[in-house]
């Protein structure tokens, strides 16, 4: 075995029904003055405002910034930074989706070195530290409570972008699934399979040389032995949780293990990375307009396809986490339970126009930190084919 791994992670992570309680005498710890990161509809939430009552109970002052758009359009974290800094905060807290959570990242970075988010795109841009986050995720999906990610939509470059740096993650993450109770059905599926997408290709990235210099030179070190551990635990709780939660959004249990595997599953990717499913559907989401979680989960099974031939041993170990007979059984039950959740089954299903699938090609093969994380390698041809294969819904044709 390979012992060579790396773990990154929040100072502290709080999980369990209830424990969003403790966010007054957290937030109290680590400052006075208190951003507040939310979206429109959360501002008006019962629960949204009794966890401002807990701060203000524990003598910070609040100001809430509510504005948060889905996909985080660049200039609104500009605008949002710019608004708060008359209030001089401390500490921002973020309550909400993946868009909230990482809008209150990029505001942090904003308020601490200034600039414009187009100026930390990439990895390891951010010069130092940001003000202390704590997210407080109300849908179990990106696992941006715990990685050092932020991506946001740029117009101008007609792609999503992120800004990567182990300076983004949070300081603390509190996981409380009472808070996934209300989550439609649509939005649990498409959340949970991003999740299990981004645990899978954590598992099932290519491994690096480990040098000395490794984990220094890039945020995502592709897999790794402390990654594997919290992505097989994601894939295992995902697979036993999704499709009960989806089925009934009042299981409890189900919604635990489902916002459990979410936050296991951004400890793995957060090291390791993703691949080529992430690649593909960022010029894919660009063209269709969907869920960035319904993109890459459509895309999983056959990019799992097209790597077959170099994560033999992983399919085994996920057929053992999964309780599947065989390794051969892993792609197409994860094909299943994705149809049986809702997850478009084709690229046609998700809305890419056929004659856009070359351009789709080239687009994903130039996204380089994530095609060189596949574990085999994939060249404008291979991509061709394998998205053909991904829009007709035939892995045949990816052999």
């Amino acid at each position: 075995m390979n012992y060579f791994g790396t773990m990154r992670a929040p100072r502290e992570i709080i999980f369990g029904s209830g424990q969003r309680r403790a966010l007054g005498k957290i937030a109290a710890r680590l400052g006075r003055r208190a951003l507040v990161v939310t979206d429109a509809r959360l501002a008006s939430d019962p629960d949204f405002l009794t966890l401002l009552d807990d701060l203000e109970t524990a003598g910070l002052a609040t100001h809430v910034e509510s504005g948060t758009l889905p996909d985080v359009p660049v200039e609104t974290a500009s605008t949002a930074a710019e608004a708060a800094r008359d209030f001089s905060p401390d500490l921002v807290v973020a309550i909400g989706g993946g868009s909230c959570l990482d809008m209150a990242k990029c505001v942090a970075l904003l308020l601490s070195h200034g600039g414009r988010p187009q100026d930390y795109y990439g990895e390891l841009k951010v010069p130092g530290p940001i003000l202390p986050v704590i997210a407080i995720p109300t849908t179990a999906g990106t696992g941006s409570e715990v990685t050092p990610v932020a991506v946001l939509s740029d117009a101008a470059r007609s792609l999503k972008v992120g800004i990567s740096s182990p300076y983004l993650i949070p300081a603390v993450a509190i996981c409380d699934p009472d808070l996934t109770l209300s989550c439609p059905r649509g939005l649990t599926a498409i959340a949970g399979a991003d999740a299990l997408t981004h645990a899978i290709e954590a598992f099932t990235a290519t491994r690096h040389p480990a040098t000395a210099t490794l984990t220094q030179e890039r945020v995502f070190i592709g897999k790794n032995a402390i990654s594997d551990q919290f992505a097989l635990m994601a894939i295992s709780l995902l697979w036993q949780g999704l499709e009960g939660a989806c089925a009934n959004g009042a299981d409890a249990q189900a919604r635990a293990k489902v916002m459990q595997g979410a936050t296991f599953a951004g400890l793995a990717f957060g090291v390791a990375g993703t691949a080529a499913a992430h690649a593909i559907q960022y010029p894919v989401g660009a063209l269709t307009h969907t869920a960035h979680g319904a993109g890459v989960a459509c895309l999983m099974p056959y990019v799992m396809e097209w790597n077959r031939p170099a994560i033999s041993t992983e399919l085994g170990q996920i057929a053992v986490a999964t309780g599947l007979p065989s390794a051969n059984d892993v792609i197409p039950a994860i094909a299943a339970l994705f149809a049986r959740i809702g997850i478009p089954r084709t690229l046609a299903d998700l809305g890419l126009a056929e004659d856009r699938i070359d351009w789709v090609a080239q687009q994903s093969c130039g996204i380089e930190r994530l095609i060189q994380n596949n574990p085999r390698s994939i060249d404008c041809t291979g991509m061709t084919r394998l998205l053909r294969a991904a829009f007709d819904g035939n892995s045949n044709l990816i052999q």
